[in-house]
């Protein structure tokens, strides 16, 4: 980059591809690394932390960085694969310094971080953090009705302090366009207290989608941390399998005073799930598939497939039951597939429609029948039905693949064969 180039402010280089000098992209950008400085001096920025393609997170040096411009960085191409790893002086940009409460030297005022900028000296290629975007006025719900000004680093004080409390709505606004399993990726290589602060600032249903794609020990770790109120909240927005796999995991004391909490139908559903081995049918399955009555018409079950809240596996298929809709339904009729919709007129009967060769599957069936069950008929989702002939719920490929995979598939980088399709 060349010397005077214009000030970066680092939320804007949160998620941004990273191409090596041919084109081929390496990563996204995931976080920035600084060494704080003795007195005022602004801190160098030491690299990058890159997530490349098989989710592993790297360190890249600001050296290799050869441009930083138009939504991308550019490196020169040699890329150190060995997983990064936070040393003692060293600060994480996006983790660490956003959100922190310090105080303006001049008048000793308390403000909050909201952005740091970056720039190049001059003739080198070292990186220095030169500015600071601040808030005046107290954090939390008022905050953003004060003053917001740029000042010098040196005009500053108070990086170099742990901080209890430290907000996280900058870091989360961020990373609000991340899907949540690249959230939890972000969450998970944060330190505890950091992670909380952020869990503490993300809204349940956000919440509820990060916490179903992380580790289980990050999992319990947060639950243990939110107030039980707010945990039975974030456990109803949460898939009742994945909140039965969560709560399965508690001592038996806090795991009924969780699900006393909960709203009495979220509970219900949570605790049918508990009742059946976790490797079972039963126990993978969910118990809000999209169920519809023998009347209902292709045009009402589009409808319900277009739920943005519904995850694809879920919307590709519907359920034809006889009263109650809810499960466990009255008697099962059949599947009818997403396809099938698309190709009859909105006016006709689902019951007209329905696959009924299709053997469901059993509560009690054992894993590996139901890994064969969805090989052979090359489903993405599946019918469980009780011996009454009921609907209790359906069983779809993600949760089958989360239980096949080791349990520590989310911690493990893809391999690298794979994620190139080699």
């Amino acid at each position: 980059m060349a010397a005077g180039a214009p000030r970066i402010f680092v939320s804007h280089l949160a998620g941004v591809p990273v191409f090596d000098p041919v084109g081929d992209q390496v990563g996204r950008v995931s976080d920035l690394v600084a060494m704080l400085r003795v007195g005022r001096r602004p801190p160098r920025l030491l690299g990058m932390v890159v997530e490349v393609l098989s989710r592993r997170r790297v360190f890249v040096p600001m050296t290799r960085i050869t441009g930083v411009e138009s939504g991308q960085v550019i490196t020169t191409g040699v890329v150190n694969m060995r997983r990064f790893e936070q040393r003692p002086t060293e600060r994480l940009v996006l983790g660490e310094l956003l959100d922190r409460r310090v105080t303006l030297v001049e008048t000793g005022e308390e403000v909050t971080v909201l952005d740091v900028a970056i720039q190049q000296l001059p003739a080198r290629r070292d990186w220095e953090i030169d500015k600071v975007y601040v808030r005046r006025g107290k954090g939390g719900a008022l905050r953003r009705r004060g003053e917001a000004l740029t000042v010098e680093w040196s005009a500053v004080t108070g990086f170099s302090l742990e901080e209890h409390g430290q907000g996280a709505e900058n870091l989360v606004a961020t990373f609000e366009k991340l899907r949540p399993a690249d959230l939890a990726n972000v969450l998970h290589h944060l330190s505890p207290k950091r992670r909380a602060e952020v869990a503490a600032a993300l809204d349940d249903d956000r919440l509820a989608d990060v916490l179903e794609e992380l580790p289980e020990d990050d999992q319990i770790e947060i639950l243990g941390k939110l107030k039980e109120e707010r945990a039975a909240d974030v456990l109803e927005a949460m898939d009742p399998d994945d909140a039965a796999d969560l709560l399965s995991e508690l001592p038996e004391e806090d795991k009924e005073r969780l699900l006393t909490l909960m709203q009495p139908d979220d509970a219900a559903d949570v605790r049918r799930l508990l009742a059946y081995e976790e490797r079972t049918a039963g126990g993978l399955m969910t118990t809000e598939p999209i169920v519809l009555r023998p009347d209902a018409t292709v045009a009402d079950a589009l409808a319900r497939v277009r739920q943005q809240d519904l995850s694809p596996a879920l919307a590709a298929q519907v359920y034809v039951c006889r009263p109650p809709d809810e499960t466990p339904t009255g008697k099962y009729l059949g599947t009818v597939h997403f396809q099938r919709l698309l190709r009859d007129p909105p006016f006709t009967l689902v019951s007209a429609l329905v696959d009924s060769d299709l053997p469901p599957l059993g509560p009690d069936t054992p894993l590996p029948a139901v890994t064969s069950y969805f090989a052979a008929y090359n489903l993405v989702a599946a019918p469980v039905v009780d011996e009454s002939g009921s609907l209790l719920g359906a069983v779809t490929v993600d949760d089958v693949l989360d239980h096949l995979l080791p349990d520590d598939w989310r911690e493990t980088e893809f391999h690298e064969e794979g994620v190139h399709g080699g």
